[in-house]
């Protein structure tokens, strides 16, 4: 198994590769890797189904991934739970041999599981890995980076376009505000113009009957 793992790095200019394994037992293989090398690979785990009398991907089937120093105690460096399919990523912090294990489990509900696993030799794990940081499986991330990428910026530009509108929508909420402000002034102008004009027409009529009533009496 120490010549499985150096032809997986390959995998990826050519096509994954695939094995059985074992329900009942994990499946385990040894790398020597350099300190600091980056190691990351991609898998799917199926299960025979017999309906469609071929290996499927379920919902319910997990794998148990797990990485451990063997030259340092069986250190555990990676510990991970995942779906039918996924990625795991981990760097060598020293050189040494790595002991790389895979264990199926199903939640399926399906009674029949495990012979059914069992009679088509077990779960089959297509794994496709990269050594190194030049791997194919960051070029092949490069074009969902990139387009990441857009969509930030995309995102950025709305964000602009966002901010610009808050401006001019201030600018002309100030705007109206003062205009506001000046036809309020106005109209109250004008009404304290048109008080005082009625307050000195009321003055100027009640003088002018005091004057008619007083002439009346003297007449």
């Amino acid at each position: 198994m120490r010549s499985f793992l150096p032809l997986l790095s390959l995998a990826a200019v050519a096509r994954a590769l695939y094995f059985y394994i074992d329900v009942t037992s994990p499946k385990c293989f040894f790398e020597e890797l350099p300190k600091d090398t980056l190691v990351t690979g991609r898998y799917k785990a199926e299960e025979w189904d017999d309906h469609l009398q071929a290996w499927a991907k379920h919902d319910g089937l997990t794998l148990y991934i797990s990485v451990d120093e063997v030259f340092d105690n069986d250190h555990r460096v990676v510990s991970q739970r995942g779906g039918a399919s996924g990625t795991f990523t981990f760097t060598a912090a020293d050189p040494g041999d790595h002991k790389l294990c895979f264990t199926p489990s199903s939640s399926s509900g399906r009674t029949n599981w495990l012979s059914l696993s069992s009679a088509h030799g077990g779960i089959r794990l297509t794994l496709d890995m990269a050594i190194g940081e030049t791997s194919a499986i960051e070029g092949s991330d490069k074009s969902k980076m990139q387009d990441l990428a857009t969509r930030v910026r995309d995102l950025n530009a709305r964000l602009t376009d966002i901010r610009r509108e808050q401006v001019f929508q201030r600018e002309r909420e100030s705007e109206f505000r003062d205009q506001s402000e000046s036809t309020n002034a106005r109209v109250v102008r004008w009404i304290l113009i048109q008080l005082t004009v009625l307050g000195a027409t009321c003055a100027w009529q009640l003088s002018h009957l005091r004057s008619f009533f007083i002439k009346q009496k003297l007449t």
